[in-house]
Order: C-alpha cells, then sequence, then structure tokens
C-alpha cells in the first residue's frame, strides 16, 4: 500500500500521460481518474442505465457504450445537465478512486485526475504535481491528437481550471511547453527521488 499520494493535474493536451508514463517506467503505481471515469459507465453498469433513463437511448451507442461525443456536447450547452451528471458519477468515481490508491503497491502512488481541483480532489492527495503549458499549445495539440474543432476545444479548456488556479495549487510544476524528453525525464527522476524520501518520512 502506497504511504504517499501526488495528485498529478494539468489542463487538457498538456502532456500528463507523457509524464505519468514516465513514472510508471520508474515502477510508481499510477491510478488515473479518466480510466476510472471510463470504468463507471461500462456497458451494463449500473450508471450507464441511469444515464441512459436521464438522456435517452439515443445516448448509448449499438454495442452498449455511452456515446460520450453526444453526452460532451450535451453537457457542455447545458449547466443543469451537466450538474446532474456530476452529481451521479463523480461519488462512484471517487469511492474507486480511494480504493485503487489504497491498493497501490509502490512506495508512492500517482493520481492522475485532469479535474483534480475542480471535482475537490485535493483532500485525497499529499501533494499536487501541475503539468504546465500553455493555452495556445494545448489548443494545437488537442486539436492535432483529436481532430476535434476549435469551438469545441475552447470550451473543454474554459471548463477546466484557469492555469494561473492550477499553478497556486502546485507544490511541483513540469513546464512541459517545449517537448525536449531528455529534460522532461531528468525532472521526472528527481521529482521520483523527492517523492520517495517524502513516502519514506511520511510511514
Amino acid at each position: 500500500m502506497s504511504s504517499y499520494i501526488v495528485g498529478l493535474t494539468g489542463g487538457i493536451g498538456s502532456g500528463k500521460t507523457t509524464v505519468s508514463d514516465q513514472f510508471n517506467a520508474l515502477g510508481v503505481s499510477i491510478i488515473d481518474a479518466d480510466i476510472i471515469a471510463r470504468e463507471v459507465v461500462a456497458p451494463k453498469s449500473q450508471a450507464l442505465g441511469e444515464i441512459s433513463h436521464h438522456f435517452g437511448e439515443d445516448f448509448i451507442n449499438q454495442d452498449g457504450s455511452l456515446n460520450r461525443a453526444l453526452l460532451r456536447s450535451r453537457i457542455f450547452s447545458n449547466e443543469e445537465d451537466k450538474h446532474w451528471l456530476n452529481s451521479l458519477l463523480h461519488p462512484l468515481i471517487r469511492q474507486k478512486i480511494q480504493e485503487q490508491c489504497a491498493d497501490a503497491k509502490s512506495k508512492y502512488c500517482i493520481l492522475v485526475a485532469p479535474l483534480l481541483i475542480e471535482n475537490n480532489l485535493l483532500q485525497l492527495v499529499d501533494r499536487v504535481l501541475v503539468v504546465d503549458v500553455s493555452e495556445t499549445i494545448q489548443l494545437e495539440r488537442t486539436l492535432q491528437r483529436d481532430c476535434s474543432n476549435e469551438e469545441e476545444v475552447r470550451s473543454i479548456i474554459n471548463s477546466q481550471a484557469q492555469r494561473k488556479d492550477r499553478l497556486a495549487h502546485a507544490n511541483d510544476i513540469i513546464n512541459n511547453e517545449d517537448i525536449d524528453l531528455s529534460l522532461l525525464n531528468e525532472s521526472i527522476r528527481k521529482l521520483h527521488h523527492e517523492y520517495l524520501t517524502l513516502a519514506s518520512d511520511n510511514e
């Protein structure tokens, strides 16, 4: 069981997965809130049934999975629906996060949560690591990666915590503006050793 939890966050397109993959390569257990969020709405899950009942069967694909694109468009244009969905999913996601952190085998573990601040998950972690890039880079990378339209990406950016708010909560910051993997990996190794020390001190 991990005695120390680092919350890793950052805006869309900041490179959180690249950073968490490097920590994982160092033997650190990774708990990914986005993966958990997908698991709680898996086909035939109770939460998916409630979503279908609330929004309609159009929000379920033919294979029984959630139509994420349709749901995303709906909640970004309707605050009431967004609140309803969050009230349903957040307690389920939080419970699974706590279970997986408790089961983590490494000295410390990392909780990757894009909405760490927005979803009030700060109380679950001992330290906050922010992967930071400018909004311009966020937009460019997300458009290249997801083939989304600019309006939708900007809506996602605007729905997340502002950059200054994330940085205000940060104990550690990785500047991922210019992708130089050797420098990035060096920064991650330094943080890894620091977190091992903090985890030992926390025992």
